[in-house]
């Protein structure tokens, strides 16, 4: 009698801090999750944000054995969807696809914002790291960057190039390319998104644009676009027949945007640890690492430390470059 007491305390004991766990994960007692999850995107469908978010919410969706519905919410260069995201219910079930433009340019191009990049949302995980690239119109006269910037002095405020919005990574690589280009004078068109600029480049609207790989790659497969270089400091693995900008003259350029899930501020911690695990696992496995390279993007898959760690460091690069360049939110 006294052994099976002993064993009936002890299960108690281990069923009670079970539950506690489960608690302390959820907020309500429960394992998560337990209902669909909603991914805000920022953007239009058609980007590489979109892209990235609906890989992983495919991958995520068989692990938790539940649905993610991807909700686009484009607008003002991702400020209305990333509000949407700092705003929502902190219960886990709504997440953000977060980028680079929204959290860390455009609070350099904007005085007052609906939200604070730092205090207003909990970072998970950087998924991937896309470079941009230089595309042009098949009947722009230029074959490398050093042509394009010659081009740009002999025909000032006569190109033009597109981006995925004012103050999307792809705008700030343009006016990079312009500081350091000696002024050369291009006019900036942004657009709501990868989408709507690339098509825009495409019908020969626009000159060019700067945006990434994944947006401009199946259009330059076709002979509808140009691609002339790569915004990284070295050479694309999967892409090595493309030169950077620094190798093309403009030594230490270097312009690339990022992709990865961020939660509003006051979610619980152990949920947060439990989303951050699940979806290193899926940016861990073969399949999906070969997935992201094949967009040439890189899987980045780092620790919530380390990822706010990188949108404090991007929010002091890009204010800096914004002053220099005298970039404006147009």
């Amino acid at each position: 009698m006294l052994r099976y007491g002993l064993w009936a305390a002890a299960a108690a004991l281990l069923a009670a801090t079970s539950a506690g766990a489960q608690t302390a994960s959820t907020g309500a007692g429960q394992a998560y999750p337990v209902k669909t999850v909603r991914l805000i995107v920022p953007f239009p469908p058609g980007g590489s944000t979109e892209t990235l978010a609906r890989m992983l919410s495919v991958k995520l969706s068989e692990i938790w054995s539940q649905q993610i519905i991807i909700d686009n919410r484009p607008g003002a260069g991702g400020i209305i969807g990333t509000e949407l995201g700092a705003k929502a219910a902190p219960d886990g079930y709504t997440l953000l696809m977060g980028s680079g433009a929204p959290l860390t340019i455009v609070p350099g191009l904007h005085a007052k914002l609906p939200y604070d990049p730092i205090k207003d949302f909990a970072p998970i995980i950087n998924a991937a790291a896309v470079p941009n690239v230089i595309a042009l119109h098949p009947s722009v006269p230029a074959l490398n960057v050093k042509e394009l910037i010659a081009l740009a002095r002999a025909r000032p405020d006569q190109l033009t190039f597109a981006s995925n919005g004012a103050g999307s990574p792809g705008h700030l690589a343009g006016e990079l390319l312009k500081t350091m280009g000696g002024g050369v004078r291009i006019t900036h068109v942004p657009f709501k998104g990868a989408a709507p600029a690339t098509l825009a480049v495409v019908s020969g609207e626009v000159s060019m644009i700067f945006t990434t790989t994944t947006a401009v790659l199946p259009q330059a497969k076709v002979g509808r676009m140009k691609i002339i270089a790569v915004t990284t400091l070295q050479r694309l693995p999967q892409f090595p027949e493309f030169p950077t900008v620094a190798e093309s003259g403009l030594a230490g350029y270097e312009a690339i945007s990022w992709f990865g899930l961020v939660a509003p501020a006051a979610v619980a911690p152990d949920l947060l640890k439990k989303i951050h695990a699940d979806a290193l696992q899926v940016l861990n496995t073969p399949d999906m690492r070969s997935r992201i390279a094949s967009l040439g993007a890189t899987p980045i898959g780092n620790t919530p430390e380390q990822f706010r760690a990188q949108i404090r460091d991007d929010l002091a690069k890009w204010a800096r470059i914004i002053k220099i360049s005298g970039a404006r939110a147009d």
